[in-house]
């Protein structure tokens, strides 16, 4: 199994500037109790401030105060029952990890990484606070590959499938832009909570019809992970879309919405923002790549793990066989084909993997390369320009399928996490 990209999403938190601490705080209180860990008033106070800078920055209102509260809240309730799984699973941030990513955030802002600090402290964020909150976002994006994205496959009957039913579209493929609000249902529900659950839709419904801005109305309504950002889902290709969702899409014009859907993870609205096709020819580099992976989990520390890779590049180095060691140490599905990862196109693996990846020459090893699996060596084989005209549809089809799976498959594992966690809520508490 290759190593699929979902960084995108994990580096988004870096739009938001954390607010600094200059001024004395009042006396703290605890406002949840999640597992053995708390969620402090300043702490919450403070996400709450850096989510209002953002809806500032997006020129939308933000809802309610007591609204804002309890949404944010209960997003800091999620995140820590899923860190602390992490922390209990062996899942870590380290330190060169963290400089690396927030040295590439410093470039994609065109700074140098003491350029990028100053700039945070004169917009009056506090450069210790935004460093742990990309650490978090971080330790949650590779949770998630471990327990969900990593273990998300499409076959080629349901890709086959998708093509025989969709002709027409596939040739031209539309992508759609955007954003929903979702009013989840607990797992086996009773009918009353149901029936609160599809009046709240309804609320939502009304107050969009008002005249509110949808990405408003999606902070103060939605359940869903991305509510504080608008409820904004970016680009969604038709195949990446449910047959319900994209049914409804289809007909609108942008700017418009949806009426209340229903699925088995409760009531839906979506705004359509942009709609465009994807036919133009497309011509692409590829790599030949073959690797050797060595995972981090809860029996493996990442000390053990770099350890052993780079054992393993010393015994090659000395002329040991590359496809031999991954036979013998590789825990990845390609281990039986001595690592071989046959023609790899860019966006098919992780960023930290892609990027290695290409820095190397046909015939070069790479040092040892941290990805959210675990440590990897890479050896490029060949490359060539590729004209995917025709295999795009193919390939565009798998990655939509599966980027589906993945978020309904997500959504439920963020409700079981927070389902077995101990939650305690005092907000209300004085």
């Amino acid at each position: 199994m290759r190593p699929t990209p979902r960084f995108a999403a994990a580096l988004a938190v870096a739009a938001l500037l954390l607010p600094a601490y200059a001024e004395p705080q009042p006396l703290d209180r605890i406002v949840a109790v999640v597992n053995k860990s708390v969620i402090t008033e300043n702490e919450l106070n403070a996400r709450i401030q850096t989510v209002v800078q953002n809806f500032a920055r997006q020129k939308v209102s933000p809802p309610p105060a007591d609204v804002l509260r309890r949404q944010v809240l209960d997003r800091m309730v999620n995140e820590r029952a899923q860190t602390d799984f992490a922390a209990d699973t062996g899942v870590r941030v380290d330190e060169r990890q963290l400089d690396q990513t927030i040295e590439r955030i410093a470039e994609q802002n065109k700074m140098n990484l003491a350029q990028f600090r100053a700039a945070l402290e004169k917009e009056g964020t506090n450069y210790k606070f935004f460093r742990e909150q990309i650490r978090q976002d971080l330790l949650l994006q590779r949770l998630r590959e471990r327990e969900v994205d990593s273990r998300v496959f499409v076959t080629d009957a349901e890709v086959d499938q998708y093509l025989a039913a969709n002709k027409d579209a596939v040739s031209a493929e539309q992508e759609f832009k955007l954003a929903h609000i979702l009013v989840a249902i607990p797992e086996g529900a009773a009918p009353e909570v149901i029936r609160q659950r599809a009046q709240r839709a309804e609320a939502a419904m009304r107050t969009l019809a008002s005249g509110k801005a949808f990405a408003e109305v999606a902070a103060g309504f939605s359940d869903a992970g991305d509510a504080l950002q608008g409820g904004d889902l970016g680009w969604r290709s038709s195949g990446r879309l449910p047959p319900l969702f994209l049914e409804a899409v289809d007909k609108l014009q942008p700017g418009q919405y949806t009426p209340i859907l229903r699925s088995p993870a409760g009531f839906h609205i979506i705004q359509l923002g942009d709609k465009r096709q994807r036919d133009a020819k497309e011509i692409i580099r590829q790599t030949h790549a073959r690797h050797i992976l060595i995972k981090v989990n809860e029996l493996t520390s990442d000390t053990d793990a770099k350890q052993r890779i780079t054992e393993i590049r010393e015994r090659i180095q000395n002329g040991v066989d590359f496809a031999e060691q991954a036979k013998l140490h590789s825990e990845d599905g390609s281990a039986q084909k001595g690592g071989d990862l046959d023609w790899i196109s860019p966006g098919d693996t992780v960023p930290d993997f892609e990027q290695a990846m290409n820095a190397l020459n046909p015939g070069d090893l790479s040092a040892p390369v941290r990805s959210p699996f675990g440590w990897h060596l890479i050896q490029v084989v060949e490359r060539r320009d590729q004209d995917v005209t025709r295999d795009r549809e193919r390939v565009r089809v798998r990655t939509a399928l599966r980027e589906r799976k993945a978020d309904e498959q997500y959504e439920d594992w963020s409700r079981q996490m927070r389902d077995q966690a101990f939650v305690e809520l005092r907000l209300d508490e004085k």
